[in-house]
């Protein structure tokens, strides 16, 4: 059993920052593409930023040199620091994460966490 749990998410006024962890839960799990999507309200799911197993790393374009994605891979974590956050920036986050626990890969979701900037 895999479980993803996330955590991080808040209100936060604009320019500030947050920082989103997402742990992947569960025993003898081998971690390949870890990432996060975002979900305005009326909006389609879009990834936000992913990061592979060799820590390359690929962005949207708006959150390009605001958010840095970033893993460690000893403790199957994932993380997404948020600087200079913008109202549009606001959405649920949901983790994502290839992982194999021995039955071979899959995709894993989290929860999703809220993420509130005023402007």
């Amino acid at each position: 059993q895999v479980e993803l749990v996330e955590s991080g998410g808040g209100l936060v006024s604009a320019g500030g920052s947050l920082r989103l962890s997402c742990a992947a839960l569960g025993s003898r799990i081998s971690a390949n593409t870890m990432g996060w999507y975002r979900q305005a309200p009326g909006m389609q799911r879009e990834l936000a930023a992913v990061i592979s197993s060799g820590s390359r790393t690929n962005y949207l374009n708006s959150v390009k040199g605001r958010f840095t994605i970033s893993r460690d891979n000893a403790k199957n974590t994932v993380y997404l620091q948020m600087n200079s956050l913008k109202p549009e920036d606001t959405a649920v986050y949901y983790c994502f994460a290839n992982l194999d626990y021995g039955l071979g890969y899959k995709d894993y979701w989290g929860q999703g966490t809220q993420v509130t900037v005023s402007s």
